[in-house]
């Protein structure tokens, strides 16, 4: 009897994930363990892994659809075992093909728009035999075989965002392949392996880079340029984007925020920094102010723990543990990796990981469980030359920290003015669980650990 595969809830706020690509095709033996598809969830892309053994009889979710969890993705039985789609079949929503259309279909195969009809009010009659084979090909790996000059040669509408598969973009660094000159062949101009592949043995191929203006170079052109500044253009919501504006909304309508601000002075940490760096450096040590933000938040959190909290609808959850996240920028948003047990851990340790996980994080690679169970977060946009800002909280968060960039400017030292380096932070506090002064006490003791890293080594 066949096995149906449904799609699972990758992360917590995942209600629909997108079907990137096959990696099995119809027909293809598979085994306990083998990676089936890749799955886009509102976090990250991520493999689906076969729980059964047998061969993969039917798809019933192409490359490119966006599946509500529970539904229906794929059939799992014996070579030759017919199976018929499940009545809650999932509801394509984008125009998304698989790359390899068969050459001729069978008069008495339906054509794709009947399918997805089909698909949405009642299951169908499997596929006779005859018709078995071009499906196989039509959903063989969305990786697109090489691919021909002309298709390479059409350039994407100017303004669109990079698409490209976490694979293509991990050929492309290996191979010194510049993507942004890449054409993708993949479902909406998505790059491939392929693209890339080709692209690399043949440089040709590739789109001519932008010439600056002769009338003036670089930074020059573009003040002088005329027209609009991108095309006027309506672009869907990834599965990310979109919760992030659905949880943003709610947080920021739901939880009643207050901002405690306070100004650090950041000579000592820079200090400290730069010596443990210089004298490491042998052995591949680069701590970054961001390590030592995240060290002192546990430590302060340690100090002050009721900040350390949930508000749990009835009631304020107390953690025990300080696992503090922190916010990465990616394509499509942000996402948040967490390092667990943060309190526990040195500074060199949470370096160690941190970078790691960031680095994830941009590849969209993240699993569930990197991402998720946080209870305090940073949010650093200091590398960006922003002085301070506020951030809004990440639920069930009671708070999270806004760190601006660090400012030389004259400061009072002993009744003298003298140049100094200080730096923003700003907490947002959900008033449910956490008070003005308990802010307050927080942001002190943060303040107090950051002027004096020393503290931070022990």
């Amino acid at each position: 009897m066949s096995q149906i595969i449904e799609m699972p809830k990758l992360s917590d706020t995942m209600t629909v994930g997108t079907l990137v690509k096959w990696l099995k095709a119809e027909g293809d033996a598979v085994k306990t363990g083998d990676m089936l598809a890749e799955v886009e969830t509102d976090k990250a892309t991520m493999e689906l892994e076969s729980f059964f053994d047998g061969t993969l009889i039917k798809i019933f979710a192409p490359a490119g659809t966006q599946v509500a969890i529970g539904a229906a993705l794929c059939a799992i039985g014996k070579a030759g075992e017919k199976v018929d789609a499940p009545a809650a079949a999932p509801a394509a929503t984008t125009e998304a093909k698989t790359e390899a259309e068969p050459a001729a279909k069978p008069p008495e195969e339906k054509k794709p728009t009947e399918e997805k009809k089909t698909e949405k009010t009642s299951a169908p009659v499997a596929a006779p035999a005859a018709a078995k084979k071009p499906e196989a090909s039509s959903a063989k790996n969305v990786e697109a075989p090489a691919a021909e000059p002309e298709k390479l040669s059409a350039a994407p509408a100017a303004g669109d965002r990079l698409r490209i598969s976490p694979l293509a973009r991990k050929i492309a660094a290996q191979e010194k392949v510049d993507p942004t000159r890449v054409t993708g062949t993949g479902p909406h101009g998505r790059i491939v392996k392929a693209d890339v592949l080709a692209a690399a043995a043949d440089p040709a191929l590739l789109k001519s880079a932008a010439k600056p203006s002769p009338l003036a170079p670089s930074l020059g052109a573009s003040l002088l340029a005329r027209g609009p500044i991108q095309e006027d253009r309506t672009v869907p919501a990834s599965n990310m984007r979109a919760t992030i504006a659905r949880r943003l909304l709610e947080a920021k309508t739901q939880i009643p925020h207050f901002y405690v601000e306070i100004e650090v002075d950041a000579e000592p940490l820079l200090a400290i920094r730069a010596q443990l760096n210089s004298g490491l450096e042998k052995d591949g040590v680069k701590l970054s102010v961001n390590d030592f933000i995240l060290k002192g938040s546990a430590e302060a959190l340690r100090r002050v723990p009721a900040v350390n909290a949930s508000w749990t609808g009835t009631g304020i959850q107390y953690h025990g543990a300080a696992h503090v996240s922190f916010a990465v920028a990616i394509e499509d948003g942000l996402i948040t990796p967490v390092i667990r047990d943060t309190h526990t851990k040195s500074i060199f340790q949470i370096s160690a990981e941190a970078k790691p996980l960031g680095q994830r994080a941009k590849e969209k690679k993240l699993k569930p469980d990197e991402f998720t169970g946080g209870t305090f977060c940073v949010s650093n946009l200091g590398m960006m030359g922003v002085d301070r800002f506020s951030a809004i909280i990440n639920p069930p968060n009671a708070a999270i920290l806004a760190v601006g960039t660090t400012v030389t400017k004259p400061v009072v030292k002993n009744g003298q003015i003298v140049i100094g380096q200080t730096m923003g932070l700003t907490l947002s506090c959900d008033h449910r669980v956490v008070d003005g002064a308990l802010g307050a006490q927080f942001l002190a003791a943060l303040k107090d650990l950051l002027e004096k890293p020393a503290l931070l080594l022990v």
